[in-house]
């Protein structure tokens, strides 16, 4: 995003300036064209490997990136809490970035035993599982879950835009931000994929040692199977979501016992509690 003399690019906080970076922009409107520069977020493949043996890539934005792979470590269930996630080395490689993450051997032989060889996009989360079964996983649900005030999800949503510099730059970001039971938004996370921007939050509120027993995550995309399941395997009781949920999500969160609130915007939101409910 510009600034308001169309010329030069807004400037960035200084956290997210080396995800995003300049482009050449000939922009029409209304019959006019004009010049201008502008800033593009960036997406460059993101290698995880754990114990040496690689597991997954996703294109994702390079920033907030070990917390993404304790994110994405423990929503994916390869490790069951934090301190089975001994260290994360990243390497830059000529076409990509990779993240070394050195985990408990139990976990890395569990790893093994449900190998996944994934290619992962920022629309998809679960490309290259190896059956269908594969899709749900063995996670408890979610007992006595705080229910989440109609003022809360308000109080959030105005609070949003402020915790997405990237996206305000670029408009193309997804953000995600772990709130306080009032509403509160603790702290957020962004990236271009929706999936990473989740993984990097829980990364994020796990290592300043938040619990999820009580508030709710809230996402500036749509409501996924994959965003429920994450949030599940990790205890959130309640996702709120900008757009709306998919039929599978709605299932996922039965399942989990995941409150789904949808269309969550300014005035207005929408709560999710049965697949087969009737008008």
């Amino acid at each position: 995003m510009t600034n308001k003399d169309n010329s030069k690019p807004m400037a960035l906080p200084k956290k997210v300036q080396n995800a995003a970076q300049k482009a050449a922009v000939e922009c029409w409107q209304e019959g006019t064209t004009h010049q201008q520069q502008d800033w593009v977020a960036e997406e460059v493949p993101v290698a995880l490997s754990y114990n040496g043996i690689s597991h997954a890539v996703m294109m994702a934005t390079p920033m907030d990136l070990e917390d993404f792979a304790l994110g994405f470590s423990l929503s994916e269930g390869i490790v069951d809490s934090a301190d089975e996630a001994y260290d994360c080395q990243q390497v830059t490689h000529a076409d990509g970035l990779e993240l070394q993450i050195r985990i408990a051997t139990r976990q890395q032989n569990r790893l093994q035993q449900r190998r996944r060889n994934l290619q992962g996009r920022t629309g998809c989360g679960l490309c290259g599982v190896e059956s269908l079964q594969q899709m749900q996983r063995d996670i408890a649900p979610i007992k006595n879950v705080v229910p989440v005030s109609e003022s809360a999800v308000q109080a959030a949503l105005q609070q949003l835009p402020n915790w997405q510099p990237l996206r305000a730059a670029t408009g193309a970001c997804h953000g995600a931000a772990w709130c306080s039971a009032d509403g509160e938004i603790i702290v957020s996370r962004e990236d271009v994929g929706r999936h990473n921007a989740l993984d990097k939050l829980i990364g994020a509120a796990v290592k300043r040692g938040l619990g999820f027993d009580a508030g709710f995550v809230l996402v500036s995309s749509r409501a996924s199977f994959e965003m429920v399941q994450k949030a599940a395997a990790v205890g959130i009781g309640s996702v709120v979501a900008v757009s709306a949920p998919t039929s599978l999500a709605l299932t996922c969160a039965q399942r989990y016992g995941v409150n789904l609130i949808g269309f969550a915007r300014p005035g207005r939101h929408c709560r999710y509690h049965s697949t087969d409910a009737s008008p």
